[in-house]
């Protein structure tokens, strides 16, 4: 085998295992959205001791999250085309019902914080359900990530 050949054969080999771990490389989101649900957890456990401050001190990180730096948004919205309306809608009932449920829980009145959690579990929901799955085969090549 020749030189040039061994050598060319290494670079592609190198090529391709490098578009493969960027391919699978998690995204900003990834974080925004475990960080999402640590919150998540977080304000059922003190919803379920009534501890009405740390909803109220948790709902705002929820409604209030970080975006994904600039490039990344770009690569999902070319993903998400005509759907990326539907997308930001989601996240719009996801920031108004976190907000609501921050009011909720500063007024103490633990129906209204409930029915608030609910809307933001919803929102939540409705979101997983359409996208998750597209999502994660598309920038993760499966759909057990």
């Amino acid at each position: 085998m020749s030189k040039r050949y061994v050598m060319t054969a290494a670079i592609i080999g190198f090529v391709f295992t490098a578009a493969s771990a960027q391919a699978a490389e998690p995204l900003e989101l990834q974080k925004v959205m475990k960080d999402l649900g640590r919150h998540m957890q977080t304000v059922t456990d003190s919803i379920s001791r009534e501890d009405w401050d740390t909803v109220a001190k948790i709902a705002p990180l929820i409604a209030e999250h970080p975006q994904p730096p600039l490039t990344e948004k770009m690569r999902i919205m070319k993903f998400m085309g005509a759907g990326m309306s539907r997308f930001k809608a989601f996240d719009g009932k996801t920031h108004e019902a976190a907000e609501e449920l921050a009011h909720s829980a500063r007024e103490k009145d633990g129906q209204k914080v409930v029915d608030s959690f609910h809307k933001l579990q919803s929102a939540c929901l409705s979101c997983h359900q359409e996208f998750r799955a597209p999502f994660v085969a598309h920038f993760y090549g499966n759909t057990n990530h």
